[in-house]
């Protein structure tokens, strides 16, 4: 039947959270307090760490410190594997649609901008490893999101073909790895980025997972 590829953060969980939270321990770090608003800022939150520190350090008058970027960037990452899942949460019906994508014959992989270990270490506390097929993180390859080469492996991790697959995810950066790989996208609009989401021209959206196994039949006839 081919291969669901998902993205993580903002696509099967809301993660953002936990990730703001971790920025913000950066920020107290630096004597500056918390940057971030766990709501007003989910967005930017699905966008990675690097974009969470560049918008509080904007906040603070130092938009083009990068070097401050990548020192915190580490720091970033530990706070947030201490306290992984204390926020985050499976958006409604994520885990429904991949039994039924599962059932049908689909299978069914992660690709995330997250680093590998953390997504797998995220996924097993939510009890959802086992779940995929494969997983590709950010540092899994040589490269990352939109370079299409991280679909194509993941897929072939899962023991699929790059030719039959499609991508779920919710941010520009999905959409572009879908076209780069030439395969149609499926963009949630249940997130922070919904506004955006249609302007990206996806092959289809959902606005609730229930509607994902229909939608892959589709595309992927």
């Amino acid at each position: 039947m081919g291969t669901v590829v998902f993205d993580l953060d903002g696509t099967l969980a809301d993660t953002s959270g936990d990730l703001i939270a971790a920025a913000n321990a950066c920020f107290r770090a630096m004597g500056a307090g918390d940057m971030l608003d766990p709501r007003a800022d989910a967005a930017t939150a699905f966008l990675g760490g690097r974009a969470m520190l560049r918008l509080g350090l904007d906040r603070l008058g130092r938009a083009a410190d990068e070097a401050e970027v990548e020192r915190q960037y580490p720091t970033l990452l530990a706070a947030y594997g201490d306290a992984i899942d204390r926020h985050t949460v499976l958006y409604p019906g994520a885990m429904a649609a991949v039994a039924a994508l599962r059932n049908a014959g689909f299978r069914v992989a992660v690709c995330t901008n997250k680093p590998e270990a953390l997504a797998r270490l995220l996924m097993t506390r939510l009890g959802v490893l086992a779940d995929f097929g494969a997983v590709v993180g950010a540092d899994t390859l040589p490269v990352r999101k939109p370079d299409p080469e991280t679909l194509r492996e993941c897929v072939r991790r899962a023991g699929g073909d790059p030719g039959r697959c499609l991508l779920v995810g919710d941010t520009e950066t999905d959409r572009e790895t879908s076209r780069a790989a030439g395969v149609p996208s499926v963009l949630v609009t249940f997130g922070p980025g919904a506004d955006s989401v249609h302007a990206l021209a996806p092959e289809a959206t959902i606005g609730h997972f229930d509607e994902l196994p229909g939608v892959a039949r589709r595309l992927l006839a």
